[in-house]
């Protein structure tokens, strides 16, 4: 007796054994699979998903229902990577605050590197390999710090977009940012410093250097800075703004954090250059005349604006040839006041709060190599201590020793 052919109808209404929102379409055998959202504003929400198999179907509703319960909003309609980027920095980043230059560089990652090879990827479907082939995508053309700071805007615009409960998690989390190598700060020794300023002694950037390798303020910090932050009297100046460049322009920006606002002592030999720079640029505005633009800067152009910073570059270039030293950069100055002052002693929290950093964390990660030196003092003070009765010879008592 032949098979009874099967009705398509029934195939349609087809349903796995004991899950009502599963089920085998008839017009092309695939499942499909409805999850609930419940009543939302007023409506019963429900998502969808298909699959060749019921297990494919049966593991994207899983799926579905495990993004809803880590609070997923699943009724947002679907994006891509480049719409939810676009939208993350013009209408969040541009108006929490966030610096124009550093939005310049946001864009500049977003637009240039993030968005070529992901935009195109669904926000909600974006994974861990999708991260990978950015990287992939990038390393041959990108040093690995530059890439780093890729990943870094990648993994802020999707931190947000889990906030907002568009993701279920933060996949740039679960890539590993490209290790830093390569250009390491140079370690200034104490005589090379001297050296240095031997060389720049009369220099019209003299002072300007005396107060990078003394206090250790940033290039922009040393370009954005105004007599009135400075109280020679007082042998104090404020770090309160910045020389940075956004869209092709050079102007003074707000410093970044903060902690990057703050009151700095300055040291008696930085004082002194400070008076002889301030005379020098007398001169120079009085030169200058009609052509001189009063800004109140303290290291300005010879017409009184901001100063190109690739000029302060290219003269550190300049005067450390002259001083025979090997490559040296303004911002090694920098690291070098940082080491030279926790080797004399200097509590790392003061240092902290001289360079302007965050946390301590970070003051430690990039100088604490300078402690050794102080941990060894520790170490013979120590000695000494207990060494207080007369036994210098480090020798144990007969009566301590072990069988």
């Amino acid at each position: 007796m032949p098979a009874k052919k099967e009705d398509p109808e029934s195939r349609r209404s087809r349903r796995a054994h004991g899950e009502g929102g599963l089920y085998q379409r008839a017009s092309d055998n695939r499942w499909v699979g409805v999850v609930d959202l419940g009543w939302i504003d007023g409506k019963r929400r429900r998502r969808t998903v298909y699959g060749r198999t019921q297990k494919e179907a049966r593991e994207k509703m899983a799926k579905l229902r495990e993004a809803a319960g880590n609070g997923q909003d699943l009724t947002v309609k679907a994006q891509t990577v480049a719409q939810w980027m676009a939208y993350w920095l013009d209408e969040i980043k541009a108006h929490d605050g966030t610096r124009p230059s550093t939005l310049a560089r946001y864009r500049y990652a977003i637009d240039g590197h993030i968005v070529p090879v992901l935009g195109k990827v669904r926000l909600d479907k974006l994974t861990p390999a999708d991260v990978r082939k950015l990287h992939a995508a990038r390393r041959d053309s990108m040093k690995p710090a530059s890439l780093a700071k890729v990943h870094a805007v990648l993994r802020a615009a999707l931190g947000d977009a889990e906030r907002m409960d568009l993701v279920s998690r933060n996949v740039a989390k679960s890539v590993q940012p490209p290790k830093l190598g390569g250009a390491e700060p140079r370690d200034l020794a104490v005589e090379d410093a001297r050296r240095f300023l031997d060389v720049t002694a009369g220099d019209r950037l003299e002072a300007l250097f005396v107060v990078a390798l003394t206090m250790g303020l940033r290039r922009g910090e040393l370009l954005g800075l105004r007599w009135d932050d400075v109280d020679l009297d007082a042998a104090t100046l404020r770090v309160a703004r910045s020389a940075q460049r956004v869209a092709g322009t050079l102007r003074l920006v707000d410093t970044k954090t903060r902690g990057s606002r703050r009151p700095v002592p300055i040291p008696a030999i930085a004082v002194e250059a400070l008076k002889r720079h301030q005379k020098r640029q007398e001169q120079e505005r009085a030169d200058a005349g009609k052509a001189w633009t009063e800004n109140g800067l303290v290291f300005a152009s010879t017409v009184g604006t901001l100063m190109e910073p690739r000029n302060v570059t290219r003269r550190v270039q300049q005067l450390r040839g002259r001083a025979n030293l090997p490559a040296l950069r303004l911002h090694d100055f920098r690291h070098a006041c940082a080491s030279f002052l926790l080797a004399a002693g200097v509590e790392p929290r003061t240092v902290m709060e001289i360079l302007g950093h965050a946390t301590m964390r970070m003051t430690m990660e990039r100088y604490g190599h300078a402690l050794p030196e102080r941990l060894r003092a520790a170490s013979d003070a120590m000695d000494k201590l207990m060494s207080a009765d007369g036994d210098t010879d480090g020798q144990a008592d007969e009566d301590d020793e072990g069988p």
